[in-house]
């Protein structure tokens, strides 16, 4: 006959005491751990490394939309060299008028047998005499360089970052040299096409400046180096860390702020402030002037127009407002010499 206390089996353990099978033990070894990580939160899993992939991939997606956003090109890239934050200037007239005022620039490229007419010409004497390297590439590495929607036209110049000039010091130098002051500032323009015939407006009507804030606009890239024609290697661009506390200080050296908007209580034509020391806000085509901005202006002025046109895209509103103010001057000068 067994004796069943020797049995393990047959052992009925009294109490409510901890289990002390294989079970309890585990479930005590894991007591106070809390549940089982994801596997994609664990460092030697697989789904982990994935995860991590992910992340560096999204950082690195929107550091490049960043760097496009800036007006980064691809100037770097031709000829396998690094990318860096160098600026192209594209297109024989632009190309050529920043050769012409001694923009700094590290390198020309010229397309492969590209037709050559005289700006192509002063072109590479330019940069041969003041040292530039000059690079001949295939046309569809000069495609792949340069934004879809610009035309190089076979000629491409590779600058240092744009260097901005600080608002008031432009405007110390503008009265420094006995001038009218005439400036255009821009509030949440951000197309460097309005930018570029902005500038070119202003080199057209006697202006000395524009001025753009440090958030929400365009900058000085290839696209408005282009649409300047030029001319933004004779029109100094001014930062503004702040565009309302840079408007005020603009009045208080005597500068007059007249913001130009479809609304404005005030009529463009024979405006009376033309002669004055003036700077000229241009706000965006979709909104206009911002608040802000607006609260701080002199006058806001508008441009009559058709009822059959609801607005002006930003580049002509500055190109109607600097040719009347332009005019004006033009006539008090003369009436005050008679």
């Amino acid at each position: 006959m067994s004796n069943k206390k020797n049995r393990t089996g047959a052992v009925r353990k009294k109490g409510l005491g901890k289990a002390v099978g294989s079970g309890g033990q585990g479930r005590q070894a894991l007591e106070g751990r809390g549940p089982t990580p994801r596997a994609e939160d664990r460092e030697y899993h697989p789904a982990h490394k994935a995860k991590k992939a992910r992340e560096r991939y999204e950082a690195a997606k929107q550091r490049h939309a960043a760097a496009s956003g800036r007006g980064g090109s691809a100037a770097g890239r031709a000829g396998g060299a690094k990318k860096d934050d160098a600026e192209l200037v594209t297109g024989r007239n632009a190309v050529l008028e920043a050769l012409r005022t001694g923009i700094p620039a590290t390198a020309l490229y010229i397309a492969a047998r590209v037709e050559m007419d005289d700006r192509v010409r002063e072109i590479l004497r330019l940069a041969t005499n003041r040292g530039v390297a000059v690079l001949e590439v295939m046309r569809p590495e000069m495609d792949r360089m340069t934004d879809r929607d610009t035309v190089h036209q076979g000629v491409v110049l590779k600058v240092p970052p744009m260097e901005y000039a600080h608002p008031l010091e432009l405007l110390d130098e503008v009265v420094d040299r006995g001038q009218t002051p005439l400036f255009v500032a821009l509030d949440g323009v951000t197309d460097p096409r309005n930018l570029g015939a902005i500038i070119r407006s202003v080199a057209a009507f006697g202006g000395q400046g524009v001025v753009i804030p440090q958030r929400r606009s365009a900058g000085l890239n290839s696209a408005a180096w282009k649409t300047s024609a030029g001319a933004a290697a004779r029109i100094p661009v001014a930062m503004a860390s702040n565009l309302t506390q840079t408007l005020k200080e603009f009045k208080r050296q005597g500068v007059f702020v007249v913001g130009l908007d479809g609304g404005g209580e005030v009529s463009l034509p024979g405006l009376e402030l033309a002669d004055r020391p003036l700077v000229l806000v241009i706000g965006s085509e979709g909104k206009g002037l911002s608040r802000l901005v607006t609260e701080h202006c002199d006058a806001v002025v508008s441009i009559p127009i058709t009822s059959a046109t609801e607005s002006l895209n930003a580049g002509i509103a500055a190109s109607v407002a600097l040719y009347e103010v332009a005019k004006l001057r033009a006539s008090g000068g003369s009436e005050r010499e008679a």
